[in-house]
Parts: structure tokens; C-alpha cells; sequence
């Protein structure tokens, strides 16, 4: 239940916004939001002292649609800091993108302390991965380290395993010298230039390398002054991919625990494909056996300061195990029809629904066994290092830097280790498979990668995170699919927990006064290509005037599509013509806006990433077009193992995935058009299965009320 302690609370601030900004108008749909959301987290279960964790049924967790123009992310500050206040939780809010979490961090959250009054402290929050560490930059460019790295004699193995370039030296100089200096702060993001990734590997932080409270240079550590900061703040910014690492490795350990969270998270319907790539497992069978080569020297120097021979011996003896495998894996690979060279330098060996190929499950159990063993003897050593560490008649500086070679070895064995557990699992009688597949790759070097990967990210979203939360609310523009919430819910896991709330929010546009629908009679299906593109390049001069100074989105499913039309176009269209992919996105909205202030019209070429959050409001997008439907049909392992796996049960995948997901990225990019209240135009979409198949008149049915036309 809401206290009325909260509820002033939440009524006064939101009011103070009206009081301190003359142009702010209250929302119903937001005022809606905020309320939802603070009796979601009302309702949090807390676990007393000496009582098990509380049984979770989703009584604090609510699943809300804002259409733009909501203000989502002011109603979710507002509701969610003040109750995370009052509960004593910490509100972590989660986005997808980088945008939204930079308009977080330096636009919504300072616009809501500056005019609410509420006193609130923000931070955000980044990966290891983003951060320097100090102690391998200062390794790497000390007068002898580079004398030593010139020379190639005494290059940490973990470190090159090329020899290093002139150019890559000299970077690293730059960054020891501005670090110092302190006109560098260590985060990757703040470099004035791209940093090459081979090159940040070399001094990026990492889990297993950190040398923690023994490294010398653990004050100044960007990585550890953040977490301090995120350790003192009511609201932590994060994203998506971080948000899931943490609860992949157990929640609590890079953000704040679950049980003392409550979660807003953004851009929710993206949650569900990235936990599938987080709980996915890959690896290089390249890297895996130059790390198992490279291995044996390290472990030697390891056992000789601690004391560990024996321990050694046998993380030596499970290296050669595995490498033993690996290269058997490398004869039968190379026999492998599906793997055979293809012309885009990339062929796939998928294993049918997940299951082991009966010739080779002896194999894949050895190299599981093998990576499984590898990895315990791995963990007992660098267990024995740090207690070395605290010897202080040991060499502190040799073990510090054992310590920082070793951590990447362990880093890659636990990759090694979590592919093979997966490829070994064989999940019980009806049960979902897992996916699993072999890829090989022919660039500069033939390798093979192995992977494994869930076919759906429910089970542990809803095991991992939802059960464990104190609360969370999940939002976006586009939630709902066919009109209902069901494909979130089965896809998030939500459906397991009965007691969550659902709530789609009316917008605030008129959208039959603002904007109209047309479907032009074009006879061409888009199952036929060319003449699909015929009729395309027939009808968009009839669509778009040369002489009206407003922009045009045309949104594409398919590159070839596009730049097939792009080279079709009459002659006196080019010139208002800017193609996604031509340009950087910067630079192409730089010239669409340009060329609208100068009174001439533009066109924009884009394909499914410009039908995601691209705001052109006004002028500069009067006219969406959608070249065809945004159906994605099972193209990769995953898609394919769950397309099988769905028909074996008797379902149909184009109906229960294809078309419910094309319903979000339709309206999704119908949602280009009107972004304001003064916003107006027309969508034009150019495929005819709206009218002829019963899924388009589902699909239409999901669009904003707009007048048609035609």
C-alpha cells in the first residue's frame, strides 16, 4: 500500500514542475504512469531478519506502453526515485541504447532535481571493459617496457601475441602521459579519438587480472573510483548488456543486489534478444589454442612462487587434454560438408535441434570434461597467488604481474568452459532445446568458432531477475504486439508470474486529425523482388515532391532493395537523395535538416535501425513510406533451433514469433511520423499484404487511429 507520506510526496513534486516551468502542461497518461508505478513498488515484498527470501509473483512488477509524447522517463524518475527513497532501495533504470542513456544522465535527471526539488544524486554506470586500468598501461610503458617491447624479447604473452606496432606504442605513451597528467580520466568513452580494440585489450580492465586492494596503483583505478560513486548515488544509469552481465554473474556484484533494487527499464522491448546474447557462449578455436599452448610457461612461474606444483601439473595435464580435443575437433571439422568454404567466407554447421551428432558425443564430453577440469585447476591457482600476495617475503612485483597475465588465461578458460558445459547439456524430455552450431570463418586465418546459446532468455529473466527484485516497471513505446501483451510476457518470463501488472497507456496525439494512412494498389507482392521493386521506383515520384521543402523517411527491409531503388530513381530525385549506410547518421541528419531550413525538400533512404529511434519531428518528416512489411524470417541458429521447436509442439512460428514481432516494428516505424502535437503527414505503405492477407489486417488494426485515404 502507498503511504500517504509517499503519495504527498509524489503529488508535491510533480507539482513544483508545473509551479517552475510556465510551458509544462500535465499529462494524463503520465500521471497515469507515475501512479502505476509507485503501487507496483508499494506492494514490494521485503524479507525480515532470519526469513527466507519472500515467494515473488510479480505483485511488484508492472509492464507499461507509452506511446511518445508520454514523458516515460520523467514518470518513471519521479515515481521511482521517490519510493526508492522511501523503501529503502535503490533505483536502477536500464537502457538499451546509448542515447537514451546520455539524455538520462545529462538532460532528464538534472531537468527533474532542478524543478521537482527533490534531491536526488545520479550516476552512471559502466562495465570493467570501459575502464583503463593503470597498473597494465604503467607495465606496458615504463623506459624498460617499451625497451623490452621494441625488442619483443620480454613481452608479457598475454598481452602481444603480435609484435606490436610503432603507432600502437606510441598511443599507449599518449595515454600513461595524459592519465598522469589527469587531463585523461581512464574512461574509454572520454578519448578525443576511436581507440582500436586490440589496442584497449592490451590495458583494459578485467575481472580475473585485477589485482584489487594489493595493486599499487588502486587509488587512482578509474574502474574502482566509479564503483565508489555508484555506491553513494539514489538513481545508477545503466544498460541493458550490463544490467544482464551482473545478473549473470549472480546480481550484486557490479550494480546494487537485486533484492535491494527497484528496476525501470527502458526500451524493454529489446530486454529479451539481449539476455539471449548474454546467456549465449561462444569461442575461437584459434585463441583457445594459443591461450592452451601459451599456458604451461605461466603455470610454471605461478607454481615456483606459490608453492603449487602439484596444482599446476594438473592444470598443464588438462591444457594438454584440451588441446588434444580440440585438434580432433579440427579433423572432423574439416570433413564437415556444411563447413566446406563458402563466398561469403563464412559457413554454418547447425546441429539439428540441439542435438549432439551421435559420432561425436564421446568428443564433445571429453572437451567438456577437459574445459571443466582446466578451469578448477585454473581458479586454485590464482587462489594461490593472491594468498602469495599477502607473503610479505615474496616478490610482490612479480606476483602482481603473474597476477595480471594470468587473469586473462583464466578469463578465456571460463569461456572455454561455459561453450562446452552448454554443447554438453541435453536438456530433459520436453524440455526446449538449447541451440548449437559450428561456425568457420576463412579471412586471414581458417578458424572455427563454437557456439551455444538458449533458444529463449524467459527462464532465467524470470529465475534470475524478476524473482529476486524488489520491484521493477518495464516500458517503451512499443509493448503491446496484435494488440495484447502476450509475446513480452512469454519472452521476458512474466508469464510465470501471474501477479504482474499490464497497462497500455493512451496517447496523447490525434492522430485522425494529424496524420493520414495510405495504401496504394500496387499488385506486386514483395514475395516477388523485382517486380516489387519495380513498382517502388513506379511510385515513389508519384509519392514525394520535387517542390514541397519537407522531409521524407523511405524505411526498407533489405540493403539490396534500397540501393537497387536508389540507382532507379529519376535523375532529378538524386540530388534530394541521402542513403543510409553512404553517409554516417550524423552527418546524413546533419544534411536532411540543412537542406530543409534551405526551403528544398530531402529524402531519406533508411532500413530497420532508422525505424527505432530517429526523431524528425515538423518539418523534417512529413511523409513515412514503408517500402514492405518488416517481416524477420529465421535466419540464424537460435531463430531456426526455436522455429523447429515451436512446429514439433504443433505450433506455427510465422504466426506465434514472425507476425507478432513485425507488428512492433511497424509500429515502431510508423511512429517516425508524429512526434509532437504539432506534428502532421501521411504513411504510405507499399506492400499489399496489408490488404490481402487476414495477418495485414491484423497488423493495421495495431496502427494509430489515422485517417485513410485511397
Amino acid at each position: 500500500m502507498l503511504t500517504d507520506l509517499e503519495k504527498n510526496a509524489i503529488r508535491d513534486h510533480y507539482q513544483n514542475i508545473g509551479k517552475n516551468l510556465p510551458n509544462f502542461r500535465p499529462r494524463a497518461s503520465q500521471r497515469q504512469m507515475i501512479a502505476a508505478i509507485a503501487n507496483a513498488f508499494s506492494r514490494s515484498k521485503s524479507r525480515a531478519e532470519g526469513e527466507e527470501a519472500p515467494k515473488r509473483e510479480g505483485e511488484s512488477i508492472a509492464v507499461i506502453e507509452g506511446p511518445t509524447g508520454v514523458g516515460k522517463s520523467l514518470a518513471y524518475l519521479l515515481a521511482g526515485g521517490i519510493m526508492a527513497q522511501t523503501r529503502g532501495k535503490r533505483l536502477i533504470v536500464s537502457s538499451a541504447t546509448v542515447a537514451l542513456q546520455e539524455q538520462l544522465v545529462d538532460r532528464d535527471l538534472p531537468f527533474l532535481v532542478e524543478h521537482s526539488g527533490l534531491e536526488m544524486s545520479f550516476a552512471l554506470a559502466k562495465g570493467r571493459g570501459r575502464y583503463l586500468c593503470p597498473y597494465k598501461l604503467y607495465q606496458l610503458t615504463q623506459s624498460n617496457a617499451q625497451q623490452n617491447l621494441l625488442g619483443f624479447e620480454e613481452a608479457p604473452a598475454v598481452l602481444w601475441d603480435s609484435k606490436p606496432k610503432p603507432e600502437e606504442l606510441a598511443l599507449l605513451r599518449d595515454m600513461a602521459d595524459r592519465f598522469a597528467a589527469r587531463s585523461f580520466n581512464g574512461d574509454r568513452d572520454s578519448w578525443p579519438e576511436k581507440i582500436d580494440d586490440t589496442v584497449w585489450f592490451k590495458v583494459t580492465n578485467d575481472r580475473h587480472g585485477c589485482l584489487k586492494a594489493a595493486c599499487p596503483n588502486r587509488a587512482e583505478c578509474p574502474f574502482y573510483l566509479a564503483r565508489e560513486v555508484l555506491e553513494t548515488v539514489d538513481v545508477v544509469v545503466a544498460n541493458h548488456d550490463l544490467l544482464l552481465s551482473d545478473i549473470g554473474m549472480g546480481g550484486g556484484v557490479i550494480l546494487p543486489a537485486p533484492e535491494n533494487s527497484f528496476y525501470c527499464i527502458d526500451e524493454a522491448h529489446h530486454l529479451p534478444k539481449k539476455a539471449l546474447s548474454q546467456f549465449a557462449a561462444e569461442h575461437s578455436w584459434n585463441t583457445a589454442a594459443w591461450t592452451l599452448e601459451k599456458l604451461p610457461a605461466l603455470t610454471g612461474k605461478i607454481a615456483m612462487v606459490t608453492d603449487k606444483a602439484e596444482m599446476a601439473n594438473l592444470a598443464d595435464e588438462a591444457a594438454a587434454a584440451l588441446l588434444e580435443s580440440l585438434h580432433e575437433w579440427q579433423y572432423h571439422l574439416g570433413d564437415e560438408p556444411d563447413l566446406m568454404p563458402s563466398e561469403n567466407n563464412e559457413s554454418i554447421w547447425l546441429w539439428q535441434d540441439g542435438k549432439i551428432p551421435e559420432s561425436l558425443e564421446l568428443l564433445v564430453s571429453n572437451t567438456a570434461v577437459a574445459a571443466r577440469s582446466l578451469l578448477k585447476h585454473l581458479y586454485g591457482l590464482n587462489d594461490a597467488l593472491a594468498a602469495s600476495r599477502r607473503d610479505k617475503e615474496q616478490d610482490g612485483a612479480l606476483i602482481d604481474r603473474l597476477s595480471g597475465e594470468f587473469g586473462m588465461f583464466v578469463a578465456r578458460a571460463e569461456q572455454i568452459s561455459a561453450v562446452w558445459d552448454l554443447m554438453a547439456t541435453v536438456p530433459a524430455e520436453g524440455e526446449e532445446p538449447l541451440a548449437k552450431w559450428v561456425s568457420r570463418s576463412t579471412g586471414e586465418k581458417n578458424d572455427y568458432i563454437f557456439n551455444a546459446s538458449p533458444i529463449s532468455s524467459a527462464s532465467h529473466l524470470a529465475n534470475c531477475l524478476w524473482r529476486r527484485a524488489a520491484g521493477a516497471v518495464l516500458t517503451s513505446a512499443t509493448l503491446q504486439s496484435l494488440g495484447n501483451f502476450n509475446l513480452i510476457m512469454r519472452q521476458t518470463g512474466l508469464q510465470w508470474l501471474p501477479e504482474t501488472t499490464t497497462l497500455a497507456l493512451p496517447s496523447p496525439f490525434d492522430f485522425d486529425a494529424q496524420g493520414e494512412l495510405y495504401i496504394p494498389p500496387l499488385s506486386a507482392s514483395p514475395k516477388d523482388p523485382a517486380a516489387h521493386t519495380d513498382e517502388i521506383v513506379e511510385w515513389l515520384p508519384k509519392l514525394i515532391s520535387l517542390e514541397e521543402p519537407i522531409g521524407t523517411l523511405v524505411l526498407f527491409s533489405s540493403r539490396r532493395q534500397m540501393q537497387d531503388v536508389a540507382l532507379r530513381l529519376p535523375a532529378d530525385y538524386l540530388p534530394l537523395l541521402l542513403v543510409q549506410g553512404e553517409l554516417s547518421k550524423a552527418v546524413l541528419l546533419q544534411k536532411h535538416y540543412e537542406a530543409i531550413e534551405a526551403g528544398r525538400p530531402s529524402i531519406i533512404f533508411g532500413l530497420d535501425s532508422f525505424a527505432e529511434g530517429l526523431d524528425l519531428p515538423g518539418e523534417a518528416c512529413v511523409q513515412v513510406v514503408i517500402a514492405k512489411l518488416p517481416f524477420s524470417m529465421p535466419d540464424n541458429p537460435i531463430e531456426k533451433t526455436q522455429s523447429r521447436w515451436i512446429e514439433q509442439r504443433g505450433g506455427n512460428p510465422f504466426i506465434e514469433i514472425t507476425v507478432p514481432e513485425a507488428s512492433i516494428k511497424l509500429v515502431q516505424a510508423v511512429g517516425r511520423l508524429i512526434r509532437t502535437e504539432s506534428d502532421y503527414g501521411r504513411v504510405t505503405i507499399l506492400d499489399n499484404r496489408v490488404r490481402t492477407q487476414r495477418y495485414g489486417k491484423q497488423l493495421l488494426a495495431c496502427l494509430p487511429p489515422f485517417k485513410r485515404i485511397g
